[in-house]
């Protein structure tokens, strides 16, 4: 190539468009560096905003960075440059063409929102007949408690009243007070703070420290991250849930303990590691494991 090409290719601009489906981090980091190219890039995503799982994440293995921090500049940059064009709650439904000359047919959900209005304010998501009680011209009964539960629970919402978002508080204290959260408390708690039950279970399936059904008096995790799974973890697994007679994620018939694998529990130098409710016992070994255990 002469000089007069180089000089050529220098000035010239991108043509056309691209489209990344996907707005995980992966996604988000190669609209960006086609749209820094000078493309235009039409970022698609089937959740009603980007960032994928990474932006659900509380930290990064193996390093434990939090992700939000290596996140966030991401999610703002991508909203805000002026060659990226984010098509959220939008599904790729066709795609014609060859190499350079494609067409595509997306498929976007309604907001009921005027995206080019919007300012964050809120005030939709508080007047939201979906997410909010619906009004309605009949008689909403109480579901009906056992009388120590319905003390119990009682005694849970009257703690965070003054909570401006009680939900996960006392989803928390309820978890706590009956090792699970019971389909009739639910209902109840949905009654007593207006709150939908189908928001309600979202938010208490998200979170992995709450749990839909009934565990034992004892929860024990062992651990399968990278360090634990070289050292042993797998079979301290295979060895609890023969002597407990269940498998990973089940509760042994007398209720007294409850057996998960974890992916990391954070310990690595001091792997294998198990920790039963809030007690990590570190370097355990094969034919020991249940020694531990007898303990409670």
């Amino acid at each position: 190539m002469n000089e007069t090409e180089k000089e050529i290719m220098k000035d010239s601009k991108p043509v056309g468009a691209v489209m990344v489906v996907g707005a995980g981090i992966g996604g988000m980091q190669s609209a960006l560096d086609l749209a820094n190219s000078g493309f235009k890039v039409y970022l698609v995503e089937e959740e009603p905003s980007i960032g994928g799982r990474m932006a659900q994440l509380d930290k990064t293995f193996p390093t434990n960075d939090c992700s939000m921090c290596i996140i966030s500049p991401k999610l703002v940059e991508c909203g805000s440059h002026p060659n990226i064009e984010n098509l959220t709650c939008s599904e790729l439904v066709d795609l014609k063409g060859n190499p350079g000359h494609f067409t595509v047919s997306i498929k976007r959900r309604a907001r009921s929102v005027d995206e080019s209005l919007c300012t964050g304010c809120g005030e939709c998501t508080n007047n939201c007949l979906v997410r909010n009680k619906v009004y309605l011209d009949v008689q909403v009964i109480e579901p009906t408690l056992a009388e120590e539960e319905k003390l119990a629970v009682d005694e849970i919402l009257g703690k965070h009243k003054e909570n401006q978002s009680p939900l996960i508080p006392v989803l928390q204290d309820i978890n706590s007070r009956f090792n699970y959260l019971p389909p009739q408390v639910l209902r109840y708690v949905s009654y007593k703070l207006t709150i939908s039950l189908a928001h309600i279970l979202r938010v208490a399936t998200f979170y992995a420290f709450f749990s839909l059904e009934p565990r034992g008096k004892h929860m024990v995790s062992v651990c399968m991250g990278t360090a634990c799974h070289v050292r042993g973890g797998e079979r301290l697994l295979e060895k609890l849930e023969e002597e407990l007679g269940i498998k990973s994620g089940a509760t042994t018939e007398d209720k007294k303990f409850s057996l998960e694998m974890v992916r990391c529990i954070g310990c690595c130098a001091l792997a294998p590691v198990i920790r039963v409710d809030e007690r990590v016992y570190s370097r355990v070994r094969y034919n020991t494991v249940m020694d531990t255990l007898m303990k409670y």
